[in-house]
This record gives C-alpha cells, structure tokens and sequence, in this order.
C-alpha cells in the first residue's frame, strides 16, 4: 500500500462515511481494483481511517456533543452496546468479510432494496411522527447497528433505517446516526491497532505515514461532506438507488472477471 493509494481511500472514506451506502463496502471495492486488498496494513487502514471521519463530526459538532444531559450519553452508550458485545466475539468473522468484495457487492445490493422499501413505508406514514428517541428505541437501533459488522450493509444505513421505522423524525434520526459514530468507530480503531501490533509486535514508520495520512484526508474530506453535502441525506430512496445499481455492477464485474471458485 502507497501514500497515493491512502489518500485515495481516505477520499472515499471522507466522502461516503455520512451516507447510507458503506463506506467499508466502498473501500473494500476499491482496494480491490487497487490489488491492495490482500495486505494486513490494508485490513487495518479500511477500520483505523474511519478514525478521521469522526473526528471531523466531534469537531463541528463540539458544543452539542459535549453540552448534552446524561441522558443522551446514556442512550448512546445503549445504542453502541450490543455492537460493541457481538463485534468482540465475531471479530474473525468481521475480518473475513474485508476480504471479500462479492460480499460487498451483495449487501450493497440487498441493503438498497431496504432502503428504497422503508423510505416507501416512512412516507406513507406521516402521522404521529417523534423527534425523541427513548432507551428502548435506541437498544432497538444498537441491535440494527449490529448487521453493520458485515461490509456493505453501512452503519449508518443500519442506524437511520431504525430510527424510521419506529417513527423517529428523519433529521433526529441522521443526528442520533453521527453522534452514535463516534464511540463505534472509536473502539474498532482501537481494537484493530491492538490485533495489528499484537501479531506483528510493531509498526514501521510507513505503516504509521500511511494511517496518519489516511485519516488526516479523511478528516479534511468528511468536514466538507458535511458542510457541503450532508442535505443530500433527505434524499434517502436515492441512497437506495445508487447502492442498487452499483451492487448490480460490481457483482457482474466480479462473475465476469474472477473465477467463480474465488468467491
């Protein structure tokens, strides 16, 4: 893995970290045109850089992160649980999934026509719309989040998707989804920089240039997709297109190009 290749990934990172469509699915499909997939540094960027994305939402939103009632930490910490557990125990089965794009292919596929299916149900139940989201609501949200383990499905998809079909208003729902990043990503970052030094028992010094470099990007790109582009998310039916489409290209070009034994 190059220094032109991290900053390449920490773009796509920056760019689609806030949306429903996967920012793992994305990376894990580009370091695979890359041919970088392979290579143990690379399993630990495609986690660790996501690192820069959250430091962009802890920055921009600093004062309604950290000026809030203990009652929404808790309810974070409530949502990120079950994540938290199920991630501990199945992490030789999460790093498997990095490792594989038509996986990636398949729930991008699979997760638009969700989306696409909800938003339809959101709209037609306008009534009796809710901006809070109680303890229960959030338990319910850690459980979606967890699906999120597998690459493609999107952590944000998973939390926004709960959030409406239990009637929580759209932009409480994309706000809970940010702030809810921040521990999620936090502890997998660490978690895999721990798995990485313990099998290697070190980092050489591009190992650390290429993360630092990743994340820097990705923290530079996600301020801006937030500032710039973060409306785009009321357009969530397509979100669901798009994941449709590319799912649908991604698993023809697989089975024309790689050998089916391979998948």
């Amino acid at each position: 893995m190059n220094y032109i290749q991290s900053i390449l990934l920490g773009i796509i990172e920056g760019i689609t970290e806030f949306f429903p469509i996967s920012s793992t699915g994305h990376m894990i499909l580009a370091a695979s045109i890359m041919g970088i997939l392979e290579n143990k540094i690379t399993n630990l960027f495609l986690i660790s850089v996501q690192f820069g994305t959250i430091l962009s939402v802890i920055f921009l939103y600093r004062n309604k992160f950290f000026f809030q009632k203990l009652d929404f930490y808790l309810k974070i910490f409530v949502a990120s649980f079950p994540v938290g557990i199920l991630g501990f125990f199945l992490n030789k089965i999460t790093n498997f999934f990095l490792n594989k794009p038509f996986i990636v292919a398949l729930s991008l596929l699979i997760g638009g026509f969700v989306i696409v299916t909800v938003e339809i149900f959101y709209e037609k139940n306008l009534y009796n719309r809710k901006n809070s989201i109680t303890y229960l609501k959030a338990f319910i949200i850690g459980l979606f989040q967890c699906m999120a383990l597998i690459p493609g499905v999107s952590r944000s998809a998973t939390t926004i998707v709960a959030c409406m079909l239990q009637n929580v208003n759209r932009i409480k729902a994309i706000e809970f989804s940010f702030f809810l990043s921040v521990p999620v990503i936090g502890i997998a970052t660490c978690k895999k920089l721990f798995d990485y030094y313990f099998q290697l028992n070190y980092f050489t010094h591009k190992d650390i240039e290429i993360l630092l470099l990743g994340n820097i990007v990705s923290f530079v790109t996600g301020m801006i997709v937030i500032k710039c582009f973060i409306t785009y998310l009321k357009n969530f039916k397509l979100f669901g297109y798009y994941r449709i489409i590319l799912g649908i290209f991604f698993l023809i070009i697989h089975y024309l190009i790689q050998p089916i034994e391979k998948f």
